[in-house]
């Protein structure tokens, strides 16, 4: 068994000046603008429609992310259906195989410390979990069959594209403090993606620190 922490990878290419030269380009024609348009002035009006809660202007460009979580987290991700998503399925990859390097893999618990029993109990269930999926494998069963012994832990890939709107309100909701901690913790990842990116855009979201 393999255990891995969650991760992020844009599939969109991101170039974060013309992002927002495409969308003061959109953006004007409400205004009918357009000749106000500089080499410079698209960061200031994308920040300026975005105070204005004028952020419908946001949906004019998509970013697809691929998000490297567990099951559980895969499933509240779902939830949010203004986007599209392609996800690894179960039914088809058989983790017996090579490929996967004859094991499954699984999300450490960021809740969860290294050593302790808390920790121990959870490697250990989903251990048992492993070694059941693969008997009811050599059993003959298929893998969407013996799927169901898998843990909720289990790694998941699941590519989400939306509009950068969505992904604001995504962001939002999903590294608040009420937010599982693990869904918490890859939107955090994916938030410090895209400001990174484009800063215009997502670096008024602030993500709140949790109380201990």
């Amino acid at each position: 068994m393999k255990i891995i922490q969650p991760s992020v990878e844009a599939m969109t290419e991101i170039n974060g000046a013309e992002i927002l030269r495409h969308v003061e380009r959109c953006g004007r024609v409400c205004y009918k603008s357009e000749w106000k348009a500089t080499d410079t002035s698209a960061e200031s009006f994308c920040r300026k429609i975005i105070s204005s809660g004028h952020e419908s202007v946001l949906e004019h460009f998509t970013i697809s992310i691929k998000l490297t979580v567990d099951r559980g987290v895969s499933h509240e991700i779902v939830r949010h259906r203004i986007a599209s998503y392609s996800q690894e399925s179960t039914r088809y990859c058989n983790y017996s195989k090579g490929e996967f390097g004859a094991q499954i893999t699984v999300i450490e618990p960021c809740f969860l410390e290294p050593g302790t029993s808390a920790y121990n109990i959870w490697k250990r269930s989903c251990e048992h979990a492993e070694t059941a999926y693969f008997d009811l494998l050599d059993y003959g069963l298929t893998p969407q069959e013996a799927r169901d012994v898998l843990p909720n832990s289990l790694k998941t890939e699941i590519v989400m594209s939306a509009n950068m709107r969505e992904w604001r309100h995504f962001f939002k909701l999903r590294t608040a403090p009420a937010a599982h901690p693990q869904m918490r913790q890859a939107a955090t990842l994916a938030l410090e993606l895209l400001r990174g990116k484009i800063p215009a855009v997502f670096d008024d979201i602030e993500i709140e620190e949790t109380k201990a």
